[in-house]
């Protein structure tokens, strides 16, 4: 008896996506314009409270992929990977990524009783949770354990380059015990922040020295819960570089049509049009990558892996291009510390960094593909 095919896989954005699109962007516009981005990270930090209030708990994306019975939105990836769209294209200074995707999905995947309570704390928009694991670290790639249990709960060791552990009221912690949530300033935990290249994304070393928290999971469930969420990530980090290229693209474009050199908009170069429209056709297929890899995630379709994996080797490289290109076809302006282009290149190099490079997506590829790795 032959299996049943699978359901097509739903590129387009329906009626409720687009609304909450509307949405967060309005909120963005108002809240996140790049002159705000820039004057923040000069000054008292990268994360702002207030956007994050609203933008969690107002709007409600901080609950998007938690169960309505745990207190959440009930929605799904799709919902979450327009959030992270707009984001991109704002390089909003938010921990959504690694509160609302990366801890949500930890915690749901842990399935206890003190998961469920955090869970709620985490949808409502009181608490920010971060995994404390390597940004870097990705699906398909061994768990490292550097933390350890000397009895009772009494957690010891260091994990560096953190995403968004400053600023975090909950960290989860992997020891060779289990997960464990342990109060971001409970004695004990040392928060040593790094000079990270992307100042929106700030990265930290987690430094435990017995430190104590809630026990969350066993190791073989807390392997498994991260193991999940890493995918999700990956998954939905694609969506994020997708709202940076799209970024990137659109005020180039709009740079191009008022720049004269001359007395001709730089635009109307030849040269310049064939770099633009091939620029447009990698975001048109990096935007048919991440909805893919979104929809197979909200569905969870057996070949997710695959998908997800596919989306990460594209889009990774599509980001990087796109911000590149908006640095150098800006010209002198472009360079400048006062425009935001380097925002956009910042993060899509951190981006292509974090969750796995494209170099290690493509090889899960050949793996999945059964085809032996470049």
């Amino acid at each position: 008896m032959s299996s049943p095919a699978a359901a097509p896989l739903d590129l387009l954005y329906s009626e409720t996506e687009e609304e909450l699109r509307t949405a967060v962007r309005s909120l963005l516009a108002a809240r996140c314009a790049p002159a705000a981005v820039l004057a923040r990270i000069e000054g008292a930090g990268p994360h702002d409270p207030e956007l994050w209030r609203v933008l969690a708990a107002d709007i409600g994306t901080a609950g998007l992929l938690v169960p309505e019975k745990l207190g959440g939105q009930g929605a799904g990836h799709r919902e979450a990977a327009v959030v992270l769209e707009e984001l991109g294209r704002a390089a909003a200074p938010v921990p959504y990524l690694t509160s609302a995707v990366l801890a949500t999905e930890i915690l749901l995947g842990c399935e206890s009783p003190e998961s469920a309570e955090l869970l709620r704390e985490l949808a409502a928009g009181h608490r920010v949770c971060v995994p404390a694991l390597p940004l870097t670290l990705a699906p398909g790639a061994p768990l490292p354990t550097p933390v350890r249990d000397s009895g009772a709960g009494s957690l010891g060791g260091s994990v560096g380059s953190v995403a968004d552990a400053v600023g975090a009221d909950v960290l989860l912690v992997l020891a060779d015990t289990g997960l464990y949530a342990v109060p971001a300033g409970a004695a004990g935990v040392v928060l040593t922040p790094h000079v990270a290249l992307d100042q929106t994304r700030p990265l930290a070393a987690v430094h435990l020295d017995g430190a104590t928290g809630t026990r969350l999971a066993d190791p073989a469930t807390a392997r498994a819960a991260i193991a999940g969420a890493l995918l999700s990530g990956a998954g939905l980090l694609a969506s994020e570089q997708l709202g940076i290229a799209e970024w990137c693209l659109t005020e180039t474009v709009a740079y191009l049509r008022t720049r004269h050199q001359f007395n001709r908009p730089v635009g109307s170069f030849q040269a310049l049009k064939h770099r633009l429209a091939r620029l447009w056709l990698d975001v048109a297929s990096a935007r048919a990558a991440a909805r893919a890899a979104a929809d197979a995630l909200a569905t969870g379709a057996a070949d997710a892996p695959l998908t997800v994996a596919v989306a990460q080797a594209y889009c990774s490289g599509v980001a990087v291009r796109a911000a590149e290109e908006c640095v150098q076809l800006h010209g002198g302006i472009g360079m400048t510390w006062e425009h935001p282009a380097h925002l956009y290149l910042k993060r899509a190099k951190a981006d292509s960094l974090a969750l796995g490079t494209a170099g290690h997506h493509r090889g899960l590829v050949a793996d999945f593909a059964e085809l032996p790795a470049p």
